[in-house]
């Protein structure tokens, strides 16, 4: 299977009330697509001043993988700035957010596995 970028499902949603809406290419379309070992593996992107709120993950993990930008990074309550090449890890119990606090846009890898 070959999906190019053109074919990619994007969507544009409010996570967890956060600030703004956040830009998702889906690289993979759901559950199905990733064996039921997972949920999401998008191509995420946070405008400048836009936020994913703060959420707890519950039977899943959650893995960012930043390519362009900087943030704040809510890794259970402790705030860390976050560069490209930086990997965040939630995993099942704990908490996270996102601020793009910066004035170019936060590119990220969002992998959410069960």
């Amino acid at each position: 299977m070959l999906r190019t970028k053109e074919e990619q499902l994007v969507e544009f949603k409010c996570i967890r009330n956060g600030n703004g809406d956040t830009e998702m290419h889906k690289i993979l379309n759901g559950a199905e697509e990733l064996y039921g070992k997972g949920r999401l593996f998008n191509h995420m992107i946070l405008a400048p001043g836009h936020s994913i709120g703060e959420h707890t993950h519950v039977g899943d993990n959650e893995i960012f993988y930043f390519l362009k930008g900087s943030g704040i990074y809510n890794d259970n309550g402790n705030q860390v700035r976050i560069y490209p090449g930086d990997t965040a890890v939630c995993n099942d119990g704990e908490l996270h957010a996102l601020v793009n606090d910066g004035e170019e846009p936060l590119e990220f890898i969002a992998l959410i596995l069960y």
